[in-house]
């Protein structure tokens, strides 16, 4: 069963204190959690193994019978199948479409003496079956294609027959159906093992796979289906995952609002932004603060700036650099960074934000440069972080690199692990931004974000970013909480703007403007 059978819902709710609402997430398990659940559910819980692997291979062959059509009046099916208890899955499957009067051939690759006892009970039944077993693919017109080769367990390169399998399999012509992950993707990471099945539906079993939401391997997985097979939360005994994402309705996820509100209500938000005659970031910044709920804004920027924040987002209060002091003092949030440059009075800036206040402060852009440059105000920043200062950090790769003194490369192969050992050292939140971005905080689970498209990879997207955290800290959520809402939000705003405007012409402002979240909750 992919080295795990599961069953249950994929996703679990946890009680927002901030808003006091309930949110639906979804689970993001590794090999050696689902290993442990599956475990856990057929000793402790004491559904059988073989049980399990009947629910698996029933979803994947209900999965099959909806792909329609026919090869002379009939449905051709082939199922390649390894040694393991995925291979087993795949066993039962081809017994199961073939009792819908399927055309089923079972190609299996490996080893036989290696295969699991499941495997091999799986075979025996189906000996009773119309299933032709054969050495290779014997037609081109199968309907369905079925990868149940490798299961989550996979730590090593695909190589041999195992590799020519693969592509010849992906080569062949018709709907391909994966089995929990497809053959070849890491289960834990998203590598890709030197080759790997380019499945366009893959039936997971129990909670997704992180390897179906991470790069490079979710762009093998097509469209994922959970099956809901026997493992629950109830299978974790106390051990619960380690990586969630959101999965809900934008709308259902904003602050509540109190019907007797005002603006000083819903939250403050000081921004630091802008160099001089540049006020293009602090402009992103500051609507899409207002957009995520904020109630009042004050941006701090040069004088040369004021004509234009005025003009663009009359909504906002203005002031200059010589008044950050006092503004501090009348924030709930100080967010300092979008185009704010690495000058002597950014570095001020920067300066009095960390050591002149105790507000929740989100450092980004050059707020983040100037910061790892600065290793006393790091220190600073640190022991307020340890004190309960709520900090937040919203780092690119480069900047990311730049604070931790590693390598682009090395943050972007280990990314939540570089992103948590910041998140450590600061006592505070890090959202590593990447095509998927991780929010890390210790003693939290890892929120990793699904939202989002390519669109977003413009200049300013950054700087709506922070804007949207920010409002959200405004409003009094906690630091991790807020940042992993924000990007979440920010990433589902890029997509309603993308399918306004295409991924090819989506800009920064088209994401702010898209920031249009409705309340469920009011108090």
């Amino acid at each position: 069963m992919a080295g795990a059978a599961a069953s249950g819902k994929s996703v679990f709710r946890v009680r927002r204190l901030s808003s006091r609402m309930e949110v639906k997430m979804k689970y993001l398990v590794s090999a050696a959690e689902m290993k442990c659940y599956d475990g856990n559910t057929i000793e402790k819980i004491g559904i059988p193994a073989c049980v399990l692997m009947e629910r698996a291979a029933l979803a994947v062959a209900e999965e099959a019978e909806g792909c329609h059509g026919t090869r002379n009046g009939e449905r051709h099916a082939l199922v390649m199948a390894g040694m393991g208890n995925n291979g087993g899955d795949g066993l039962a499957a081809a017994r199961l479409l073939a009792e819908k009067r399927w055309h089923v051939e079972v190609w299996c690759v490996g080893d036989r003496r290696k295969a699991s006892v499941q495997w091999l009970q799986q075979r025996r039944i189906l000996e009773n079956y119309p299933v032709d077993f054969v050495e290779a693919p014997r037609r081109s017109g199968y309907l369905v294609l079925m990868d149940a080769l490798f299961g989550v367990g996979l730590s090593r390169e695909v190589s041999g027959v195992f590799r020519e399998a693969v592509e010849l399999f992906n080569r062949l012509e018709g709907r391909k159906i994966a089995f929990d992950i497809p053959s070849g993707v890491d289960s834990d990471t998203g590598r890709i093992w030197g080759c790997a099945v380019k499945a366009d539906i893959t039936v997971t079993f129990g909670f997704w796979k992180r390897g179906l939401a991470l790069y490079p391997g979710c762009q093998n997985a097509g469209r994922v289906v959970t099956a809901d097979i026997g493992i629950s939360s109830g299978s974790f005994f106390g051990q619960a995952p380690g990586m969630y994402a959101y999965d809900e309705d934008p709308a259902s996820l904003m602050p509540a609002r109190r019907k007797d509100g005002n603006k000083g209500t819903f939250g403050k938000v000081l921004l630091v932004a802008g160099s001089r005659n540049m006020a293009g970031a602090a402009v992103l910044a500051a609507r899409a603060a207002y957009r995520a709920g904020a109630g009042m804004v004050k941006v701090i920027s040069p004088e040369e700036n004021r004509l234009i924040l005025q003009q663009a987002v009359p909504e906002a209060l203005f002031g200059t650099e010589a008044e950050l002091q006092a503004c501090m003092q009348w924030a709930d949030v100080i967010a300092l960074g979008p185009g704010l440059g690495k000058g002597e009075s950014a570095l001020e800036s920067l300066r009095q934000a960390v050591c002149g206040s105790t507000r929740p402060l989100l450092a980004d852009a050059d707020g983040l440069n100037l910061l790892s440059e600065q290793g006393e105000l790091r220190e600073i920043l640190s022991a307020q972080g340890s004190s309960g200062r709520k900090v937040v950090l919203t780092p690119h790769l480069g900047e990311l690199a730049r604070l931790t003194g590693k390598s682009i490369g090395d943050c972007q192969g280990s990314l939540p692990q570089t992103a948590m050992e910041l998140a450590a050292a600061i006592h505070g939140t890090v959202a590593a931004k990447d095509a998927r971005t991780f929010i890390c905080r210790e003693g939290h689970p890892i929120c990793v974000n699904l939202s989002g498209n390519s669109g977003m990879a413009t200049a300013g997207s950054g700087d709506v970013l922070t804007g949207v955290v920010s409002a959200l800290l405004a409003q009094g959520m906690e630091d991790f909480e807020a940042a992993a809402l924000g990007v979440y939000l920010h990433g589902r705003a890029g997509d309603r703007a993308a399918g306004k405007t295409g991924e090819h012409a989506c800009m920064a402002g088209d994401v702010a403007e898209s920031l249009s979240f409705g309340n469920i909750s009011e108090i």
